[in-house]
């Protein structure tokens, strides 16, 4: 039944992403999230001790999720350009498959406990060094700190789709992400 279990956890993260986003933290109650599921809400308390500690491992895991697929792409033999387009790829299709998670960080940030707020930063922290490790050998016109800055506007860039969502369609969304993301970091 330990698979049972899993599966029922793996399903709330999935359906309390989905409510966050379109309610917002506090427009979701247990008895929603739990109905949503097919369980009580007092149920969801045998997978999470609270429902912070559910929004906590909510944006503590996509984090990890980000910097596990950076650090699988950045470790590719590759020349740089060729990483550093894979790491673009990567994220806008994070950014257009996620968005809750983007809506959800940007909206209900307040809300984590200051363990899991810690916890996202730390993660955060290590996914920007790995985008800055790969841009530096392209840009040695920046110094460590613009070039973070560099990365970290380009994600403010990515991550905006939740506010354009349906103006393209996806392909030709990812594209222009790209394309902007690309000519952002490489301009000189």
């Amino acid at each position: 039944m330990a698979g049972t279990r899993s599966d029922t956890r793996e399903r709330i993260l999935a359906r309390a992403a989905a409510l966050f986003a379109e309610r917002g933290y506090h427009g979701v109650s247990t008895d929603l999230l739990g109905a949503a599921v097919g369980i009580s809400g007092p149920g969801l308390y045998k997978h999470f001790p609270t429902k912070e500690a559910l929004l906590g491992e909510l944006l503590v895991s996509v984090s990890e999720r980000l910097l596990t697929g950076g650090r699988e792409r950045a470790a590719r033999q590759a020349p740089p350009e060729d990483v550093l387009a894979d790491l673009v790829d990567f994220h806008v299709a994070f950014a257009l498959d996620d968005a809750d998670h983007i809506v959800i960080q940007e909206r209900d940030w307040r809300h984590l406990r200051e363990q899991d707020q810690r916890a996202v930063r730390q993660v955060q922290r290590a996914y920007v060094g790995v985008w800055t490790s790969v841009l530096a050998p392209l840009r040695p016109d920046l110094d460590a700190e613009q070039a973070r800055a560099a990365v970290q506007a380009v994600f403010g860039l990515m991550n905006s789709t939740p506010h354009s969502l349906g103006r393209l369609p996806r392909a030709a969304m990812a594209a222009l992400l790209r394309d902007l993301a690309l000519a952002a970091l490489t301009a000189s």
